[in-house]
């Protein structure tokens, strides 16, 4: 494992610990805030409780929104063991989140089949991620790890009214933890195979007795040992070596008016993450795959380094009773520079080095209005100007070098509304509208080069700077009726939009095409579904059923071709087109079931069918052939939970967990001329038990992966110009265990 640095994080979280011990007996009326909902604690209720969620800018009860929503308290992430948003997408229908390729802490991110597995710049996702109602526009460091949170939601379905551009799949929020008034905090050791340590930590409250300045401080640092290593040079792979922190402190000038200033942090220095050689590549003769999946030949450096941090500023004022008024300013900026050895052989037979960077500022301004009458909703505009930029060098066979270098800005204004009517005491209205106009400037110079040194050009593969314009308006129109106070059914229509621009990585001298720009693509989506708390709210059903219509669906493709004019495809490049048009349909179940104060029986089933119903490829029509990617047509988990109080020494709480997915094609390629890699249907098998001893102490065993099941994630298919076949796997059986003192 890296031990060169000694991480700020362990310091201060173990600080907090120490100094929460040492006040233990002084702050006991304060123990365990936070640390158990009624929700969680079956000792406490038999019932369960509504979750507070904000997924229409407003706060509400899970259960009266009507969208599908997913959304997890503290204490569900900690059951559940989700160490970062990768682990809540077998807790959700319908979803697939894991790290993008060689990658630790680049999220791909695919809802009900919508998604971008090309985390280049230029190149925007299909699943919004926010941090504390900031959007994150680029994937590098956007997978991100859980600690001090508050609530996570996933919202599913098109979100473009209240969300914008780039959610025509979804939406994550990652909510950070509330500035509170009373000193609170706690510091958590873990500790696993893989020789695993893990230190968090969390301490806040009020600065002064009136409340008036607040301020919270939270820190992780992330460590693990390598699932393999470099036979070859001996250094790990697939290790994890992530610190990251953030900062919150608010001015509360009176109970109608608040600022408050956020600030996060991340560094991710985890080596590559190790890929499987699927099949020998007939330009290495004599190596084979090697037998473990994680183990590696790599003849690149082991460097996969992500920076990034970020700060917003947010005031909130409450006018009146009837209206609220809430400004976001915020700026975000990321670095990385990773090494990705295709052919994962010592040979150079493709052999690449990439610069990432990016820098956005948002500005939000919210009107929310709720005078208890018969109508409520929110107003708002929203500007987004952002650069995001880089070079990538390649290195093919030694003999061909070349780089795709540049710089996308995007200028983006919005205006949105969404409203609710109350028609009837039961029948409720709610509109929304968002117009958006969005400007992409791309600078691009691809070359080239003499030899590896990439410092004197022989050829220019594209050179262009470009602007385009894109207007979008995306509605939003659903009614639902209570039917009683315990069952709400609703309809929605929704339209999203992914934004357009321009291929960074264009080959414009053998493909001229790829120079110019591709379409934004846009989604129709229709919806019913039903919020059911049962039997004394003993038990929460929650269904949904889409139908989606794609338009013009964005679609990033390695395509290979001749480089020297002798017939035989040689190079590839990233292709990157609008394919046609396409469906996808399905069905959602998400419930809970307390029978008894001990038993907990939760989980979700996700139904899938994607067609594409035209696919334009060289001037044919090949939808029949091609198939989604992300998008397994059953998914879902199961989770049996068990706790019981044990007299004084506290409460224990026991937990069997299953995932199941079918078969997935991974990557995206163009059938006719390539296999997509793919991963024949699979289950997980994870548990946990956890031992509260009081309202101070918590201790945790987990494992997960308990089969040490093989599955793949992603990979990478360059057969035809490269004789490339790699997939790269989820993580091993792991254990851990953990100790945590709150205060």
């Amino acid at each position: 494992m890296k031990r060169n640095r000694i991480s700020l994080a362990i310091g201060l979280a173990l600080a907090v610990a120490c100094q929460a011990s040492a006040q233990a007996e002084d702050a006991a009326d304060q123990a365990g805030s936070g640390q158990a909902a009624a929700s969680e604690d079956s000792s406490a209720s038999t019932t369960l409780e509504g979750i507070t969620v904000t997924a229409r800018k407003r706060e509400e009860t899970l259960q009266d929104v009507p969208i599908a929503v997913t959304a997890f308290t503290p204490e569900r992430l900690d059951t559940l063991n989700v160490e970062d948003l990768s682990d809540i997408a077998t807790q959700v229908p319908n979803t697939q989140i894991y790290a993008a390729r060689g990658s630790s802490s680049t999220i791909t991110a695919y809802i009900r089949g919508v998604g971008q597995s090309d985390p280049l710049w230029g190149v925007d996702p299909g699943v919004g991620v926010y941090l504390d109602d900031v959007y994150i526009a680029r994937p590098q460091g956007a997978l991100l790890d859980v600690f001090d949170v508050e609530r996570i939601e996933v919202l599913r379905g098109p979100q473009g009214t209240l969300y914008g551009k780039n959610t025509i799949g979804g939406a994550i929020k990652y909510v950070s933890r509330k500035l509170g008034t009373d000193f609170s905090g706690y510091g958590q050791v873990t500790a696993g195979n893989y020789d695993q340590l893990d230190v968090k930590g969390a301490v806040g409250g009020a600065f002064d007795d009136n409340g008036t300045f607040r301020g919270r401080v939270a820190v992780a640092s992330l460590n693990r040992d390598g699932f393999g290593e470099n036979i070859v040079t001996g250094q790990p792979v697939s290790d994890k070596e992530i610190n990251a922190a953030r900062l919150s402190f608010g001015i509360f000038a009176s109970d109608t008016f608040d600022v408050q200033f956020n600030y996060d942090w991340m560094d991710d220095q985890s080596g590559v993450r190790g890929a499987k050689m699927l099949a020998a590549n007939r330009f290495v003769p004599g190596v084979a795959p090697l037998d473990s999946r994680y183990d590696v030949r790599n003849g690149m450096p082991n460097v996969n380094d992500t920076s990034m941090e970020g700060w917003s500023a947010t005031a909130s004022w409450m006018i009146n009773d009837a209206f609220f008024l809430k400004y976001i300013l915020s700026h975000r900026e990321s670095d990385t520079e990773t090494n990705i050895d295709f052919d994962t052989t010592q040979a150079k037979i493709a052999d690449v080095k990439a610069f990432y960077s990016d820098e956005q500022t948002t500005n939000e301004l919210q009107l929310n209005y709720d005078a208890g009458g018969r109508s409520r909703g929110v107003l708002g505009l929203y500007s987004f100007d952002g650069d995001a930029g880089g070079q990538v060098l390649n290195n093919f066979f030694n003999l061909l070098f070349g780089d795709t270098q540049g710089t996308v800005n995007t200028k983006s204004i919005a205006v949105y509304g969404d409203w609710t009517f109350d028609l009837t005491e039961k029948l409720k209205l709610d509109a929304g509208v968002r117009y958006t106009d969005e400007d992409k400037h791309a600078d691009v110079l691809n070359r080239g080069y003499a030899n590896a040194s990439f410092t004197t050009p022989i050829s220019v593969a594209a050179d262009f700077d470009k602007k385009i314009n894109f207007k979008n308006t995306s509605p939003k129109i659903s009614l639902d009726y209570q039917i009683s106070p315990e069952a709400m059914v609703y309809g929605l229509f929704s339209r999203g939009f992914k934004s357009g621009g321009y291929n960074i990585r264009a080959q414009a001298t053998a493909v001229p095409r790829s120079a110019e720009p591709f379409d934004d693509e846009k989604v129709d989506s229709f919806e019913i579904g039903s919020k059911l708390a049962l039997a004394d709210n003993t038990f929460f059903l929650n269904l949904a059923a889409f139908y989606n219509k794609y338009d013009d669906i964005q679609l990033s493709v390695f395509t290979a071709y001749d480089s020297d004019g002798d017939g035989v495809d040689d190079a590839f490049f990233g292709d990157f087109t609008n394919a046609g048009k396409g469906t996808a349909k399905g069905v959602e179940v998400e419930y809970q079931w307390r029978p008894t104060p001990n038993w907990l029986l939760s989980g979700n089933f996700g139904l899938l069918k994607t067609k594409y119903d035209e696919y334009l490829w060289r001037g044919l029509d090949i939808a029949n052939e091609q198939e989604f990617t992300n998008a397994p047509e059953r998914s879902g988990a199961v989770n049996l939970e068990y706790n019981t109080d044990v007299g004084d020494a506290g409460n224990l709480a026991f937990r069997l967990g299953y995932s199941y997915q079918s078969k997935v094609i991974a990557t995206t390629e163009v059938t006719r001329v390539a296999t997509p890699i793919s991963q024949d249907g699979y289950g997980l098998v994870n548990a946990g038990v956890i031992w509260r001893t009081n309202d101070r102490w918590t201790f945790s065993l987990q494992g997960t992966n308990l089969t040490d099941k093989e599955y793949r994630t992603t990979g990478y298919n360059l057969d035809t110009a490269l004789g490339v076949m790699t997939g790269f796997y989820g993580a091993p059986r792991q254990y851990a265990l953990t100790a945590r003192y709150s205060f």
